[in-house]
């Protein structure tokens, strides 16, 4: 029996890391995702149907966008029975065409159907995403890069938070 974190490790691997052949490890066929976006500086579809376009939006078309991606699940991973699972979620990157970097959190809602670990269904709620200019990238992005990851505890995430207000910001905002 494959686990529910072992899904949404590999889904994590295959957005941060544009592997799209991850997502057969992550998600049903026929799995479902609905996008909340509660913020203008970010926009996706409402969702997606079946494993093949779920990768299109959160994987292909994500990757033509964004680089140097890491998203973290800001909790313990989910038990080995469990079949659904909530957790907050940060996630920091890059614009490429811009270079601009991005700090944004929100809050993932897994769910899966039977006792496969494949995830059926996704909420993935955007709260707020920021746009920092350029320069704020290698801070950003070296911050991001000593934290925990896939799962990261919130009071890790004060470890030597780069000095960028809107950083910070979110930090305490998730605290």
């Amino acid at each position: 029996m494959m686990q529910l974190a072992h899904s949404i490790k590999a889904y994590i691997r295959a957005k941060d890391n544009n592997r799209p052949y991850l997502m057969a490890q992550a998600f049903e066929d026929d799995a479902e995702l609905v996008m909340v976006v509660e913020t203008d500086q970010i926009s996706f579809p409402a969702g997606a149907r079946g494993r093949t376009e779920i990768s299109s939006v959160l994987v292909t078309q994500f990757a033509l966008r964004y680089e140097n991606v890491f998203t973290f699940c800001l909790s313990e991973p989910p038990r080995d029975d469990a079949r659904s699972f909530e957790c907050g979620w940060l996630v920091c990157m890059t614009e490429k065409e811009t270079g601009a970097a991005r700090i944004g959190y929100g809050r993932y809602d897994w769910q899966c159907a039977d006792a496969s670990g494949k995830i059926s269904r996704l909420q993935i709620t955007i709260q707020e995403m920021v746009v920092l200019p350029k320069e704020a990238a290698g801070p950003l992005l070296l911050w991001a890069h000593h934290l925990p990851y896939p799962w990261c505890r919130v009071e890790d995430l004060a470890r030597e938070v780069p000095r960028i207000d809107a950083v910070r910001n979110i930090v305490d905002a998730l605290a």
